[in-house]
């Protein structure tokens, strides 16, 4: 897939490019329904399947004081974007200065004159331009008359309700997990460093992985079950995905601090992962977090958790 650092350094035209512009966090199922549409319709013109995004998302920089919390980190979202069949990425970066691009500039300009798309699709609440002032109207008479179609892709609903980045951010938090996956399409995963802690895991008899995480979301405190993969090059012996019971919250029992934790304990796993990268999918919530009343009613419990995860995640 060709990545490209935004859309003034396109160096080689792209060829007959079926184009879709949007944030995409998450690359939830309604993403996913306008890149798929993309995709098939570049294949059936002999064009390619281009994505059009922005880094960082548009919110961070116009409201620093409530940025939105990303599901999904910058690589993330390259990576499923080319599983999903895309040809180009664009990442255009974000800063005020461009956020000062009136809507006709952005199209004339940035899409026209730069991308040069045959078609172009986007999601129904698509706003673009300073302040927003694109709509949806301005899109579809002013493409035509540069020489490409638009087509606006209807909101995905999954149990009637709107699929989007911020419910799932909101059922993530509430650990409504397997809701959040149905909008997702996929387990929630989080990626990040290994990182040393106070070994109390090991000490119960549960080694865990300490996690420093690179996303911005972790599930809501409590106690989970999934799997964990390894991202680098490192002991080939720990290579795979590792069925794990997870643990997110402040650990109540040894701390009285507000600082969430995440860490992982692979199930019938023997080795070393300090300072390794590995990555967590999160796929039952099995209970909250609390505190106990001593360390054995915490290794207890740990034990019933291991075996409620193993039985969940159907590890024999």
């Amino acid at each position: 897939m060709r990545y490209i650092a935004g859309s003034a350094a396109i160096d080689a035209p792209l060829r007959r490019p079926v184009l879709t512009v949007g944030n995409f966090d998450g690359l939830h199922l309604g993403h996913q329904a306008i890149v798929e549409t993309v995709v098939g319709r570049a294949k059936a013109l002999r064009g390619q399947a281009v994505v059009y995004t922005f880094d960082p998302h548009p919110r961070k920089v116009l409201q620093p004081n409530r940025p939105p919390r990303l599901l999904t980190t910058p690589e993330q979202k390259i990576e499923l974007l080319e599983l999903a069949g895309v040809d180009a990425v664009i990442v255009e970066p974000f800063t005020l200065e461009f956020a000062k691009t009136s809507a006709d500039t952005f199209i004339r300009e940035n899409l026209y004159a730069r991308i040069r798309p045959v078609e172009v699709y986007v999601g129904y609440d698509f706003h673009f331009g300073r302040d927003r002032e694109g709509s949806m109207r301005m899109l579809t008479e002013t493409g035509p008359r540069l020489g490409f179609s638009v087509t606006i892709i209807p909101e995905v609903t999954v149990d009637e309700g709107d699929v989007n980045s911020t419910r799932i951010r909101e059922l993530l938090t509430e650990a409504r997990l397997e809701e959040a996956a149905a909008m997702l399409g996929r387990p929630y995963t989080v990626r990040g460093l290994v990182v040393e802690g106070d070994r109390r895991g090991r000490s119960l008899g549960f080694p865990t992985a300490n996690l420093d995480p690179e996303n911005e979301i972790l599930p809501g405190a409590g106690v989970y079950a999934g799997s964990v993969r390894l991202l680098d090059a490192g002991d080939s012996s720990c290579d795979g995905e590792w069925p794990a019971v997870i643990n997110v919250g402040t650990r109540p029992t040894f701390h009285d601090s507000s600082r969430v934790l995440a860490e992982a304990h692979l199930i019938d796993f023997d080795g070393d992962l300090y300072g390794r990268r590995l990555e967590i999918s999160f796929r039952f919530h099995l209970r909250p977090e609390r505190r106990f009343d001593d360390v054995e009613a915490l290794r207890q419990q740990i034990g019933a958790d291991v075996v409620e995860g193993r039985r969940r995640l159907e590890v024999s």
